[in-house]
């Protein structure tokens, strides 16, 4: 009897503190939405989606300072980034950190898509977005255009930071924080990996590799954090894009930097090539 007793109000101390939990995080979204001011979407079902605490993140290392978003995406949001940007994919690129031009190389082998400004004007994007700037807490009009990407069997991203050259920063200043967005699964292979964060051993599109690595799930969300807490560049936020095995990845970053990102593209002087020269996917 005493033993049920005590099964009893052992459940019932996990189930309230469960609902506490629940509380406690919609208490700080709506504190979070308080503060960035009301949102456009607080009717739809994007808010909806914010509202009812579905977003799980999880701490995933502190040094770099990596967090997990579950279900940051729903499965709608990923399908329309895909389609919208797949008929405008080309050979991704890199800054070279001499001369600060786009360069194919075989470091990286994917293609990929900046959404233009009038893309981001679509109702979807700017709820993701808003999202975005919402969890992270970094200013809307920081972010680049979002920037869509598809690996094929074999693709992969080598070793890379997401903070840019100084050479090359230009307009808004350094890359801040890099939020990598799943918009799909992939059968075998693909994981992001980071070396220099974790403890212990995973696999690396097959390769066993110390660090961490994270599989796409599609709809979940990585944060990383480019710059440490001093607001110098984080060494140790260096990553890989892990070759495809099998299936196809897709991915959408968004790079956030120090200041505005935006002035320029919403310029009557903005032209696709201007667009092309002022966007590298570092």
């Amino acid at each position: 009897m005493a033993q049920s007793v005590c099964v009893i109000l052992f459940l019932t101390f996990i189930t309230v503190g469960m609902i506490l939990g629940t509380f406690l995080q919609l208490l700080q979204f709506w504190n979070l939405e308080k503060l960035s001011g009301p949102s456009p979407w607080v009717s739809n079902k994007q808010s909806a989606f914010l509202h009812l605490g579905l977003v799980k993140p999880e701490i995933l290392s502190w040094s770099p300072r990596i967090i997990l978003f579950r279900n940051f995406l729903t499965m709608e949001e990923c399908d329309y980034l895909k389609t919208i940007a797949e008929p405008h994919l080309q050979v991704s690129q890199v800054h070279d950190t001499k001369t600060g031009k786009r360069v194919t190389t075989d470091g990286r082998t994917s293609y990929g898509t900046f959404l233009t400004p009038g893309q981001t004007k679509f109702s979807m994007i700017q709820a993701v977005e808003k999202r975005i700037a919402t969890f992270t807490q970094v200013p809307q009009e920081n972010a680049e255009l979002l920037y869509v990407i598809r690996y094929q069997p074999t693709e992969y991203y080598l070793i890379h930071h997401d903070y840019l050259p100084e050479n090359t920063m230009g307009k808004g200043g350094q890359r801040v924080a890099t939020m990598l967005m799943y918009l799909s699964n992939v059968v075998e292979g693909g994981e992001t990996y980071f070396p220099l964060a974790g403890s212990g051993n995973c696999s690396c599109g097959g390769v066993a590799v110390h660090g961490l690595c994270v599989k796409p799930n599609k709809g979940d969300a990585l944060l990383l954090w480019n710059m440490d807490l001093n607001g110098k560049v984080d060494p140790m936020s260096l990553h890989s894009g892990c070759p495809v095995l099998k299936g196809e990845k897709w991915t959408a970053t968004s790079w956030m930097r120090q200041g505005s990102a935006r002035g320029f593209w919403n310029t009557k002087k903005w032209t696709s090539e201007a667009f092309k020269r002022s966007h590298t996917a570092n």
